[in-house]
């Protein structure tokens, strides 16, 4: 083959060289224009497709984030298709490419199961919608507020300003606990007093701290019972309904407000007991 070529090159052979040319563009010029069109003309539809989903999609209103990353997987899908046909047109088997590409799709994979299944993950938070951004959750072992959630982590702002990035994984996996998705949260309270205490007292006083509170709901109606008789303590159950965004805030000042009223009514909170007996016996 390289004699060839060398002969080819030769000066008395420009006129051979020439006739090879002309062959071979009219043998495969036109099917490289053909492919270059439907590249040129297949990025074009793919693009104008890509803008169509991106307005549909914004007219009924879908989450950006949901949006951007249909867009972008329409975009590819089509491009791949695109570039296939193009090949296909010049004469390069696809199946052969297809193949190849398959395996090198496959040893990535093997390298990358985590970083798969984070995106794996995270298109399905994107899909199903668990929580969205400004929710405050309680999953993979953390509690914050959702500040970001992308394809392969989602990070969260705890109350105490830390940032938290968390594997879109360890969340597809996990409960998931949302405190922003209901208008309303019940406060559960636990109250211990001594076993001398006026249970009436106790339970008017509690009454009249709820009643006092006018972030408390009038319904569902608060709840004051007699919960439980412990080893220390006579426990009262207090259970109250708030606006989610009250919820701290009564809880904080219930607590407080108790304290201060148990020991006005001289009201004991007892501290955990134990009787100790002792016996003595007579040495022989």
């Amino acid at each position: 083959m390289a004699k060839e070529v060398g002969q080819l090159l030769e000066p008395g052979n420009a006129g051979r060289l020439l006739e090879l040319g002309q062959d071979f563009l009219i043998q495969y010029g036109p099917k490289v224009l053909a492919a270059v069109a439907i590249f040129v003309f297949g990025k074009i539809l793919a693009k104008w497709l890509k803008r169509m989903v991106v307005r549909l999609m914004n007219k009924a209103d879908v989450d950006p984030m949901v949006t951007g990353f249909t867009s972008s997987i329409v975009y590819i899908g089509l491009m791949v298709f695109v570039v296939m046909a193009a090949l296909g047109q010049v004469g390069i088997q696809t199946t052969s490419f297809l193949a190849v590409l398959g395996a090198a799709g496959l040893a990535i994979g093997l390298a990358l199961q985590g970083s798969l299944a984070n995106f794996a993950a995270g298109f399905l938070l994107i899909i199903f919608r668990p929580f969205k951004v400004g929710d405050v959750v309680e999953a993979a072992g953390v509690t914050g507020k959702v500040d970001l959630i992308q394809i392969f982590t989602t990070t969260l702002k705890t109350a105490d300003n830390k940032t938290i990035i968390v594997p879109n994984a360890k969340l597809g996996n996990d409960n998931i606990i949302n405190y922003s998705t209901q208008k309303t949260r019940r406060v559960d309270l636990v109250v211990g007093v001594s076993y001398d205490a006026d249970i009436k007292e106790t339970r008017d006083i509690l009454q009249d701290i709820v009643n006092s509170d006018e972030r408390v709901l009038k319904d569902p109606e608060p709840l004051i019972v007699v919960g439980e008789l412990a080893d220390s303590s006579v426990n009262f159950f207090v259970r109250v309904w708030v606006e989610s965004a009250d919820y701290w805030g009564v809880f904080f000042d219930a607590n407080e407000t108790i304290k201060l009223r148990l020991d006005e009514a001289g009201i004991g909170i007892p501290y955990p007991q134990r009787d100790v007996h002792l016996y003595e016996h007579n040495k022989a």
